[in-house]
């Protein structure tokens, strides 16, 4: 009978997450994706969650935190009733709400917190997709070694937000509303070990957040190749565009692409948009489809499943990524994963996951629609091109951003943070 070292035994993993929407933003994708592969190795992987719930696969438990869910559709910053009142936690979080911050990564830390004290013999390592509440602060007093993903810091999406706001009484909410940062900044420095997913991603961790370059370690996370596949079955659109954009939000660049849409119709006539995400009522991005009259050439769509989103990408001639801004850019690796030739901006990490100009994408600036029409013009008129882009990207794609690699990687951290904690060196002050 052979038994398993230390160093290879299966973990017990908490992997924590205080949003876990699989179809709006990255943090869910994460959640799924990583969890699904972790357990594919042999490790027991509990998922820990608020509203939305995560989406998980077989074999991977999920464990429900709920908050009061205070921004849910359609009644986003409701007053809950009396009766949903629970504990002194609830009651901060309607506080913090009322005078106009974001209360969940505070109050959901709190939550876990609770949890794990009650439950600290179950788990051998705690690993945190980005709350950084201070409810964290005190695993290592537990007995539980934590490690927690930073995607990127979100004081990024506040400067660019505030760049943005027309007004001061805008900025000042702004203001108030990220003032959630400054408590994810003052966790971060106290962690032993951060990971986070491109080195644009752990420079800005390192500036924004003041955290020792020796603790951020890069660990690149990937496409799900099994449904992000070329596909000769689904036929080829003529001028189909795709984006994904989860929020109109001005670090997602998407008036810019709508901008160089209505350029780019003048010489292409059949050029078209598709939108994953919500269509937005008000805003910069409707304002420019009015201006623009682009309303039936620009499609959104949501709440689709991924092998529908794979068929949509597979359909169009390019995919588009127009950010000013990513930490690492899911949507990128999925469209050259599938085959997709990629049209992208160089805000960020998107380089690191696109690649060369004209090798695996063709790159423009953030934030010109000019240089975007140009780039989407000539990727159209040269089917050749498109080609070769698409065939590069994927090898790219399958060289480099699996998430089979990522859990791997990850796992690697767990071992080295259950080693420190053994040695007095991993806990959390």
């Amino acid at each position: 009978m052979t038994t398993q070292s230390g160093e290879d035994r299966p973990l017990r993993i908490a992997l924590l997450t205080y949003k876990g929407n699989p179809f709006c933003g990255g943090q869910g994708v994460y959640v799924r994706h990583l969890s699904r592969e972790l357990a594919a190795l042999g490790h027991r992987v509990e998922v820990i969650g608020a509203q939305p719930y995560p989406v998980l696969d077989e074999g991977v438990t999920l464990t429900r935190l709920p908050s009061l869910d205070l921004y849910r559709q359609p009644d986003p910053f409701r007053t809950p009733r009396r009766e949903e009142f629970r504990d002194w936690i609830d009651a901060l979080e309607v506080a913090t709400m009322w005078t106009g911050g974001f209360p969940e990564p505070l109050t959901f830390s709190l939550r876990a917190r609770r949890l794990l004290a009650a439950r600290r013999r179950e788990f051998d390592v705690v690993h945190d997709n980005q709350t950084l509440g201070y409810g964290l602060l005190g695993a290592g007093r537990l007995g539980l070694p934590l490690v927690t993903t930073i995607h990127h810091p979100i004081t990024v999406d506040r400067r660019l937000d505030l760049a943005a706001a027309p007004s001061r009484g805008r900025r000042l909410a702004l203001r108030r509303w990220y003032g959630f940062t400054r408590m994810q900044g003052r966790v971060a420095r106290r962690l032993p070990r951060v990971l986070t997913v491109s080195g644009s991603s752990r420079r800005e961790i390192v500036e924004d957040f003041r955290v020792p370059p020796g603790r951020v370690h890069v660990v690149p996370i990937g496409a799900d190749t099994r449904v992000f596949h070329p596909d000769p079955a689904v036929p080829e659109v003529p001028g189909r565009i795709i984006t994904t954009s989860s929020a109109d939000a001005p670090l997602k660049g998407l008036v810019h692409l709508v901008e160089a849409l209505a350029k780019l119709r003048t010489e292409h006539p059949a050029a078209h948009l598709v939108v994953v995400g919500n269509r937005p009522k008000r805003g910069p991005v409707a304002e420019a489809l009015d201006r623009f009259g682009l309303g039936g050439a620009v499609e959104f769509v949501k709440g689709i499943s991924d092998g529908e989103l794979a068929d949509l990408v597979r359909g169009a001639q390019i995919a588009c990524v127009p950010s000013l801004y990513e930490g690492f850019c899911l949507p990128a690796a999925e469209a050259m994963a599938a085959g997709t030739a990629l049209v992208a901006t160089t805000g960020g990490a998107i380089p690191e996951v696109a690649g060369p100009d004209g090798v695996s994408c063709l790159a423009v600036p953030p934030g010109d629609a000019g240089a975007l029409a140009a780039a989407l013009g000539r990727l159209l008129g040269d089917e050749a091109l498109r080609g070769r882009i698409a065939a590069a990207g994927r090898d790219r794609v399958l060289r480099r951003f699996t998430w089979r690699e990522a859990a791997r990687a990850t796992v690697r951290h767990y071992r080295a943070a259950l080693a420190e904690a053994a040695a007095g060196a991993g806990g959390v002050p």
